[in-house]
């Protein structure tokens, strides 16, 4: 039995249907109305259960005004299911503009847990679940991005992303520039049939994902900062890049060893080679 007056937050499938819950359709049948950030996908999801609950469009464009006109609705003592296109809403979809209106005007907010991409892709990814932090999706310009990616280099947390598969292979760039050479894991197209899980370093990844471009979205998730005690500095990475080589190692494989040892970037280490006085060794470091 539906409390009246009460926004019931709705979690829906991220790509398998039947990863619904019973609750979940209880309330959609029995609501007055059901808020979706698009009517035509969610329309889908109705007609595969047979709920005919009228639905209203809810979406970025039009947040603030709807969630005025939903909060009028709620106070006349109407019940409101309010659903994103896949997961839980207010998690990088719209829904936290009316959940803090009704939290204001004291009217009830109840929130119907489900399936959530940032949670399944962690566990599936084999990355620490201890402790870890959700960014959702990165800014799209590469300034901005890089900006907030500088930022969160050092989190000792596993980190997640969400990102679209156009803009899957800049990210993974700008991850690399910042993080260096880290273990990464990118999931897609999570409980649908083609589901993969990709794992590498960001490099390995973004060669990977050049030659076969991605599809659906992915959710990108990053191995957390080590601290390793820097011992020495640029001349002794250099010597230890040499000593890699002479052993039978690239050039690019001696120094992503030494920049994991000392805990630096590998451009650091590249860039020290590079000024280092001209030797055989590392004249034709770009060879």
């Amino acid at each position: 039995m539906l409390a009246r007056g009460t926004l019931y937050v709705c979690a829906t499938p991220i790509g398998n249907l039947g990863d619904i819950t019973l609750r979940v359709l209880d309330t959609l049948r029995e609501v007055d109305l059901i808020a979706a950030e698009d009517t035509r996908h969610s329309r889908k999801l109705l007609q595969h259960y047979q709920i005919n609950t009228h639905m209203t469009s809810y979406h970025e464009h039009n947040e603030k005004k709807k969630s005025l006109e939903l909060v009028e609705k709620l106070k006349e003592g109407q019940t409101i299911a309010l659903i994103s296109d896949a997961g839980m809403p207010g998690i990088s979809d719209p829904g936290g503009e009316v959940i803090r209106l009704c939290q204001a005007e004291n009217i009830p907010v109840d929130v119907l847990p489900g399936p959530n991409a940032a949670l399944t892709a962690l566990v599936m990814s084999g990355m620490p679940t201890e402790h870890f932090a959700f960014h959702g999706f990165l800014p799209a310009t590469t300034g901005a991005r890089k900006r907030d990616l500088e930022q969160m280099a050092k989190l000792s947390q596993t980190q997640i992303f969400y990102e679209a598969p156009h803009r899957l292979v800049a990210t993974l760039q700008g991850i690399l520039e910042c993080f260096g050479e880290r273990n990464v894991a990118v999931v897609r197209e999570l409980t649908k049939l083609h589901q993969q899980v990709h794992k590498g370093t960001a490099l390995e990844l973004i060669e990977a994902f050049k030659i076969s471009a991605p599809r659906g979205e992915c959710c990108i998730v990053i191995a957390p900062y080590i601290s390793v005690k820097q011992v020495g500095g640029p001349e002794e990475w250099c010597q230890e890049v040499k000593v890699g080589i002479s052993h039978g190692l690239s050039k690019k494989d001696a120094m992503k060893e030494v920049a994991k040892r000392y805990g630096v970037r590998k451009p650091e280490v590249y860039q020290a080679f590079l000024n280092e006085p001209s030797t055989d060794s590392n004249k034709d470091v770009q060879d």
